[in-house]
């Protein structure tokens, strides 16, 4: 019996050895689509502390690597994260707690959901957003009338989809102290017969939204925590946030260092003087989850508001061409410091005549071609002598594909024949510098990357309208679609060495679906379905 012993213990002790871990996680039976240059497919790659350390087939990576999990995704295809470059993150976690006005049909049924939320919380501001006149069968800016009445005492403010406008009550006008008459360079306090409508228009709306109280810290960290778990579930693992104070910047990286938030996220600090000293003195800030290192400026406002700036009249409002929100020389001043401390500079630009404005700063900054990565946001109307500068200074044109498919009902109301066939032309900007990074601009839109794919395949809207497309010749290729919401997005915050790919030494950030969207017919795609989501190598999300 002695002597049986040693034997046991020599073989217990050679299980174990045999049983050693070198990797945490291994994938197999997978299509891989790596996104690598090569656009490479692969059927299995292995992740260990958070990054990927090898790519290929199971059974030779098997051979080397002994994981402690093990997925079998049984032919699935797999996907790097999809990463959104255009996000207004924070506003969208809020907004969640707000009166939900998206896809309301009249401004009766926006009253009917005021009320109702008034019912369940009687006590301070009413703070909703979402609607769209464009969606009404009047399609007209609402009056406040109703909302006096209804509520004399409490202060209503109902943004639009956009946030570029505004309704606002009596009682919110008030205390903004906002008067029939005044004036603000940059917006508009819409009056009727000397009235106030309550109506406020880009500039406008800060009047009334700086009084509204800050939330406190616990809404705060609702609002992020709340904002990434319906993110995880469409398969975000980044996120641009466009335009935050710097105050969040010490919010998001502690909640990001408790392992509470685990989204990565790119924020663009508001152009604002506070937030300039801040980054100027304080540096560029990296960490793996958190990157801040340029600016969100803002040229102009919105088609659907009548706030983009345009060369020529818009199209059903003669003589009105719109605004910029600051001026020329402001950008100017705005540019030339942020260049000087190497920062990026990324500009929210809607109509021709603030891009034009905008790419020819741009050009007189950047002089010709470089690496800063200096981004025109949306870059929605572009004239046709003007598409050159994005090229010639590599300019990056970052676009939001559902912009099209919901703005194509009436944006040519707005526009014009002419006009509408530069404007959305992802194809024309793609080709400039041969890469292009992709967004949502939730919650403008919906969160979902798989609506962006879709809109810029299929250039159709959720119903399938119009059946051959709208504006094909700008049509994305899915190869096209699928690098802009990953490395192209990466790229174009300096983070293609790190994520957007499933590559050795990069995060491992991915995404399981339920079909191919590479295979996947065109009326499919709005309607695939995440099935897991993994940030850092962790499974953050998974579909019941």
């Amino acid at each position: 019996m002695r002597k049986i012993w040693p034997v046991l213990l020599l073989a217990l002790f050679t299980a174990c050895k045999q049983k050693e871990y070198n990797a945490d996680l291994l994938i197999k039976n997978a299509v891989v689509y790596t996104v690598d240059s090569s656009f490479t497919k692969a059927q299995a790659f292995v992740v260990n502390a958070g990054k990927i350390v090898a790519v290929g087939k199971a059974d030779s990576l098997e051979k080397i690597y002994t994981a402690r999990e093990t997925v079998d995704a049984q032919g699935k295809a797999v996907y790097p994260g999809f990463i959104d470059a255009h996000t207004h993150f924070y506003r969208y976690g809020l907004g969640l707690q707000e009166v939900n006005l998206e896809n309301t049909k009249s401004w009766d049924e926006i009253i009917d959901s005021v009320q109702a939320y008034a019912g369940r919380s009687e006590e301070g501001w009413i703070i909703g957003r979402g609607w769209d006149q464009n969606d009404w069968a009047k399609k007209q800016f609402p009056d406040k009338a109703k909302l006096d009445s209804l509520f004399p005492v409490r202060p209503v403010v109902l943004n639009r989809v956009d946030g570029h406008a505004v309704i606002a009550n009596q009682a919110a006008l008030n205390i903004a102290g906002i008067k029939a008459g005044q004036k603000i360079e940059g917006g508009q306090i819409q009056t009727v017969n000397n009235k106030l409508t309550g109506i406020l228009v880009d500039n406008a709306v800060d009047l009334v939204t700086h009084k509204i109280p800050q939330p406190n810290d616990a809404q705060v960290q609702a609002a992020l925590l709340d904002a990434q778990r319906n993110c995880f579930a469409v398969g975000l693992t980044t996120v641009d946030d466009c335009g935050l104070d710097y105050p969040m910047i010490n919010t998001i990286n502690e909640l990001q260092h408790k392992k509470a938030l685990k989204m990565r996220m790119y924020v663009m600090l508001s152009d604002n003087e506070e937030n300039i000293k801040y980054l100027f003195n304080r540096g560029a800030y990296k960490t793996p989850g958190l990157n801040v290192r340029s600016f969100k400026v803002y040229a102009d406002g919105a088609l659907g508001s009548r706030g983009a700036c345009l060369l020529h009249d818009y199209s059903d409002q003669k003589g009105w061409k719109g605004f910029l929100l600051s001026s020329q020389k402001h950008f100017e001043e705005v540019a030339q410091r942020i260049a000087s401390k190497g920062f990026q500079m990324c500009t929210h630009a809607i109509g021709d005549s603030a891009n034009r404005v905008i790419l020819k700063i741009y050009a007189g900054v950047l002089q010709g071609k470089n690496d800063r990565r200096w981004r025109i946001e949306h870059a929605q109307v572009i004239d046709t002598a003007d598409f050159k500068y994005f090229g010639q200074n590599n300019v990056v044109p970052s676009v939001q594909p559902t912009h099209a498919t919901s703005d194509m009902s009436w944006a040519g109301e707005r526009l014009g024949a002419q006009r509408l066939k530069t404007s959305y032309a992802y194809k024309q900007l793609l080709q400039q510098n041969g890469w292009l990074p992709l967004g949502t601009d939730f919650p403008v839109e919906n969160i979902n990357p798989l609506y962006t794919f879709y809109a810029a395949t299929e250039r159709k809207d959720l119903k399938g309208f119009p059946a051959n497309g709208f504006q094909m010749e700008n049509a994305l290729k899915r190869i096209e679609a699928l690098r802009g919401m990953t490395i192209w997005a990466a790229r174009a915050n300096f983070e293609e060495k790190e994520k957007g790919s499933i590559e050795v030494g990069k995060y491992a950030d991915f995404v399981i679906l339920d079909q191919d969207l590479m295979k996947a017919k065109g009326a499919n795609l709005p309607h695939i379905k995440v099935l897991k989501t993994y940030v850092n190598g962790e499974k953050v999300y998974e579909k019941k």
